[in-house]
């Protein structure tokens, strides 16, 4: 039997996810599992350091590889071939690898927690790369209008320019999906008019260290109500561990 997963990434740094299933085979049991970081600067790499992994079972997919991974699967699940982004890897009985994305159930499910099942108001989502394909799915699964910012103009997009003009008091959710303020650069944060939030506003930053970004101070400052993406982290974990292990 295969007991051996990773996350694989780069730097790979500041990761929570190795202590959150150390202490889950802990829980359960497990002793002989193992989970360990993978650090893969060069996607092209990985066909070579598969071959060389004997007890794999499956591995996560991080930054920044959730969409550059997606050429080198040999199956990927309907709603991550929609996103267009895959953070879980499952390597079956014969060797093929299928991908799937929990990211964007985790964050339906810690989304609604905090805002409620309801849609409410209109919706910013800050950033266009994979993690921001996930939140766009859920959102309009969850019939959540939305506006995207990049910070280049594209279509069915705003950038950060159109915002200081255009203002942000007809969001009334607000996600941070870029890695703006991600440990160690935590003195970053998106260029969105801060001044303007106020009481009614729920800012969401899907980054989870720091516990608090600069993007989180200051809408918590302004009086909104916040949420980092640590829930989000150990829903998608859990979502992948029953994954690999068919539960």
């Amino acid at each position: 039997m295969r007991t051996a997963l990773g996350l694989i990434g780069y730097p790979l740094s500041q990761s929570f996810s190795p202590g959150w299933f150390q202490e889950k085979f802990q829980r359960e049991g497990l002793l002989d599992w193992s989970y360990d970081l993978m650090r893969l600067p060069d996607i092209s790499a990985l066909p070579g350091w598969l071959a060389s992994q004997e007890n794999l079972l499956g591995v996560n997919v991080t930054i920044p590889h959730k969409q550059s991974i997606l050429p080198y699967l040999d199956w990927i699940a309907p709603q991550a071939l929609r996103i267009g982004a895959v953070n879980t890897v499952l390597i079956n009985d014969e060797g093929k690898l299928h991908g799937y994305n929990t990211d964007a159930p985790a964050f339906k499910e810690s989304l609604e927690q905090f805002v409620g099942p309801e849609p409410t108001g209109k919706a910013l989502i800050l950033g266009n790369g994979g993690a921001s394909q996930a939140v766009q799915d859920v959102l309009r699964e969850t019939g959540r209008s939305f506006t995207v910012v990049s910070r280049s103009k594209a279509r069915n997009t705003m950038t950060y320019a159109d915002l200081q003009s255009t203002g942000i008091e007809t969001y009334q959710l607000i996600i941070n999906t870029t890695p703006l303020g991600m440990f160690p650069e935590v003195h970053d944060c998106p260029a969105i008019p801060y001044e303007q939030l106020n009481s009614s506003h729920f800012l969401y930053d899907l980054i989870y260290t720091p516990e608090e970004t600069m993007f989180l101070e200051m809408g918590r400052m302004a009086g909104a109500r916040t949420k980092n993406g640590l829930e989000m982290l150990y829903l998608q974990a859990e979502k992948s561990w029953q994954i690999w292990t068919r539960k």
